[in-house]
This record gives structure tokens, C-alpha cells and sequence, in this order.
């Protein structure tokens, strides 16, 4: 199995990403061509850069002329004319969130970088300071969805694309069809995201592995104040993630960078056992002295006996007897297992010393996990011991797609084998949420997102 491993020792942005995908073999004219199918106004510029002594590829997304700013130049220039924005955005207003697009350390120039397009001009971004609207999600979808783009590639950017939606609808407290993009509706983060679902798919491997991902540290100056790193709308999308901070304080995993690696990425793990066949790495613009500002991106075959069938990782399994504990703090106790992430948790009946019934309880964590959740079992539990051991394990392939029913969207997960899906089945919590919403029976939306899975595939 072919894999590519993602390295985010310095956080990632859109643009970082695309560079990393450059740097490893894609071919720029994909990615040209992926800009000329949106149809908007906006080119890329592909350089070479060296940040801490490590030679990278720079991705620049341009729009009539003018590159990004970093978020601490762009409140420096908030009086700049706003007008050529408007017209490449096809006179839309823009509008901001409080994490724009723009605001990415990683997306500025530098003195003596070479630009083919020119000196960069102080410009206006998506994300100005009045209340207007931005492109909805249906604009977006119609974006992409005439984009002469593979089927797959418009699934993955669309995804990306809710991810960010739904972190901003829960941010502001409202629903993901009234959230306006005003981040992702800038045409520079629309290039980003869409070319990295295309570039991803150029790469030709059969899973994406990350990561933990350094998010920075510090402080950054958003249009509504000042807010800690990571900005509020990445902690929201990388909820369930592995992240760390380094002694670099500055924001370094952006929002659209966050959702990009959440989408593609199939798992988190350390580096994985793989034959190892090209490397290639991605700018971010700051150059910290002594810290690479780069994301790495590693290629080659996945080494194992069941290389060619599934992934491996590892994974803590926890062990408590329980012969005392009511079984309504049981049910408790599960689900903050789960809250606190847990992979998997499960009872089973057990007859215990001097006979009495009991029930073992068994849990699935990432090892970074480990200590963590046996500090949840002692303090919620009757239980004086918890066995731990590491044990390897294989898992198929998954993917996350959409279907769209007529009570709203259901995610549907796919499991494949060597390209093949083995299995799929629509979420739970979606059906569920459907369900109670409109009053349908729960057995009636599942079936119903199936078929529309299935008679996808037929048309496909």
C-alpha cells in the first residue's frame, strides 16, 4: 500500500500544503489547471525558498495582482482601497470571521524572495471590517461542483469546506446553513482548499497519514480582539487531533490548514514502518531562526505482512475489573471515556473471586492517551488496578463521503481494502440528529442514505 506521511513540526497552512505537494511530485500545470476550472480571478506563483538552511516549494495564490498579508499587516492597512476585491469576488461584499483567511503568518512575503508576478502590493482581503455577506455553503457548492474536476476531488473540497462551516456555526452558535464563508469564500482560500483535494489525489497514494500537529503558541490579533493560539475556529476543527505547542509563539496551524489535514487525513500516528521513495516539503513565509518553517510530506510503500490489505498502528488497551460499581455510573463512565477520547470502550460479564459477578471493562486509546484516561477510570470507578499494555493493530482504509437526503446530509463511512470498498454505513449521530428533527423513523433515514450512497455509485 502506498502511503504519504504528513509532518506538521511547524503547524500547516493551505499554502504550505500546496507547496509540500509540488515539492513531492505533482506537477504545477495541475494545479494551474485547477485554478483556470474554478473560473476565478487568481493565478499561482511557484518559487523556491530555504527557511532555517532547508530548501522548500513556495506556493503564492494570487488575485489581480496582489498577494496575501499576514493578519498583523492587514489591521496595520485596513484603509486600503477594497474595490478590486469586490470585482474579483464578482461584487460580493466581503466580510470577516475571527479567523481570517489572511491572518496566516505563513502567506506573506519576504525581502529577497523572488516573485515572478512582482512586488506585492498592500491589499484589501476577504475578511474586511464590515458586516456583510460572504459565499454560503450553497455557493460554494455550486463553485465547485462546476469545476472541471474529478467527482472525488469536488467531494473532498465540498468536505473541507464543511468542516471549516461547521466550526464556525458552532463558534457562533448558528446553524451551518446560515454561516456566511467570509474565510473560505476569499478566492485565495477557495485555490487553497480546491487545489489541495486535487493535488491529493494527483499524489496517487492510498492513504494520508499525520502527524500531531505543533499549533503554535502565544497570542494573535484578530478583527474582534485578541484570542490565544490556536485561533478558536482550529480548535474547533481539529477536535479529536493530536496537537502540541513548541516554544514558537506564533499562530502556525491556520483554520483552512487545519480542515485541509482533517479531511485528508486517515489517521494520526507517529511515522510509520514504510519503504521510503521521495520527500518533499512546503514553505510557510516567516523564517524563525534556528526552526525550519516547513511541512514535510514523505512517500513510499507501507511495510507490514498485511501491507498490501491494511494500515497498522498502535494502540493502548486498558483493563479494570469491576465487582462493585452501579451500573448507572457505568453508563456514565463510558461516555467520558469517549469524551475524552477514547478509541474504543466496551463491559463484558466476568464471575470474579468468591463468585461474584462483575464486569471487565476494556478500553481502545492512542498511547499519548493512555495515562490520561486510566486517571479517568480510578476517579469515576470502584476499581484499585488498571492493567496496560501496547498491542498492534490493523485497520482497513476510510473515507468520509456525503449524501444528500430529503431531510439534509448524512455522512456515510467507507471502508476499503486495495482500493476496494469493503464496507460503508451512514452515521449514526447524523440519522439520529435527522430522525428526532423530522419525526422519521431512525431505520427509515439509514436505508434512505444508503440508497442514496449506492444509486450514486450507479451514476458514477
Amino acid at each position: 500500500m502506498r502511503i504519504a506521511y504528513l509532518e506538521c513540526f511547524s503547524g500547516i497552512s493551505g499554502d504550505m500544503f500546496l507547496g509540500a505537494l509540488v515539492d513531492s511530485g505533482v506537477s504545477p500545470r495541475v494545479l494551474e489547471e485547477t485554478v483556470a476550472a474554478l473560473g476565478v480571478r487568481a493565478k499561482l506563483e511557484f518559487s523556491r525558498v530555504v527557511r532555517s538552511g532547508i530548501s522548500a516549494a513556495k506556493v503564492d495564490v494570487w488575485v489581480d495582482g496582489e498577494k496575501d498579508q499576514p493578519r498583523e499587516e492587514f489591521l496595520a492597512n485596513q484603509s486600503v482601497a477594497r474595490e478590486p476585491l469586490r470585482q474579483a469576488l464578482g461584487g460580493l461584499s466581503p466580510a470577516h470571521s475571527h479567523h481570517e483567511h489572511a491572518q496566516r503568518e505563513h502567506s506573506h512575503s519576504h525581502p529577497g524572495e523572488n516573485s515572478r508576478a512582482g512586488a506585492p502590493v498592500p491589499h484589501e482581503h476577504e475578511h474586511a471590517h464590515e458586516h456583510s455577506h460572504g459565499r454560503g455553503l450553497i455557493e460554494i457548492r455550486e463553485l465547485v461542483g462546476n469545476a472541471s474536476i474529478s467527482n472525488s476531488a469536488k467531494t473532498t473540497a465540498i468536505a473541507i469546506f464543511e468542516a471549516l462551516g461547521a466550526a464556525e456555526a458552532k463558534i457562533h452558535a448558528t446553524p451551518i446553513e446560515a454561516i456566511h464563508f467570509h474565510e473560505v469564500g476569499a478566492v485565495d482560500a477557495i485555490v487553497d482548499i480546491v487545489c489541495a483535494a486535487v493535488g491529493a489525489e494527483a499524489l496517487g497514494v492510498d492513504e494520508i497519514v499525520c502527524s500531531a500537529l505543533n499549533v503554535g503558541g502565544g497570542t494573535v490579533k484578530c478583527a474582534h480582539g485578541t484570542f490565544p493560539v490556536p485561533a478558536p475556529a482550529t480548535v474547533e476543527v481539529l477536535k479529536d487531533a493530536p496537537v502540541y505547542s513548541s516554544e514558537i509563539q506564533a499562530e502556525l496551524v491556520t483554520p483552512t490548514g487545519a480542515a485541509i489535514v482533517k479531511t485528508l487525513a486517515r489517521r494520526f500516528a507517529s511515522f510509520p514502518e514504510m519503504k521510503i521513495e521521495k520527500s518533499g516539503y512546503g514553505a510557510g513565509s516567516r523564517d524563525f531562526p534556528g526552526h525550519p518553517n516547513v511541512v514535510r510530506l514523505t512517500i513510499g510503500e507501507a511495510i507490514s505482512t498485511l501491507a498490501a490489505k491494511t494500515a497498522s498502528d498502535t494502540v493502548t488497551v486498558l483493563e479494570a475489573n469491576l465487582d462493585d460499581l452501579n451500573p448507572q455510573v457505568f453508563g456514565y463512565v463510558m461516555d467520558r471515556l469517549f469524551e475524552e477520547g477514547a478509541l474504543d470502550a466496551f463491559g463484558m460479564p466476568v464471575q470474579m473471586k468468591k463468585n461474584r459477578p462483575g464486569t471487565l471493562l476494556t478500553v481502545l486509546c492512542q498511547p499519548e492517551d493512555a495515562s490520561k484516561l486510566t486517571r479517568l477510570i480510578f476517579t469515576e470507578t470502584t476499581t484499585l488496578g488498571v492493567r496496560r499494555r501496547q498491542e498492534a493493530r490493523q485497520t482497513l482504509a476510510r473515507r468520509w463521503e456525503n449524501v444528500r437526503t430529503e431531510w439534509g446530509d448524512v455522512r456515510i463511512k467507507i471502508a476499503s481494502m486495495n482500493g476496494m470498498v469493503t464496507n460503508y454505513a451512514p452515521e449514526y449521530e447524523d440519522c439520529r440528529r435527522i430522525a428526532s428533527e423530522h419525526r422519521v423513523p431512525l431505520k427509515t433515514v439509514m436505508q434512505e442514505a444508503s440508497r442514496q450512497y449506492l444509486g450514486r455509485d450507479e451514476k458514477q
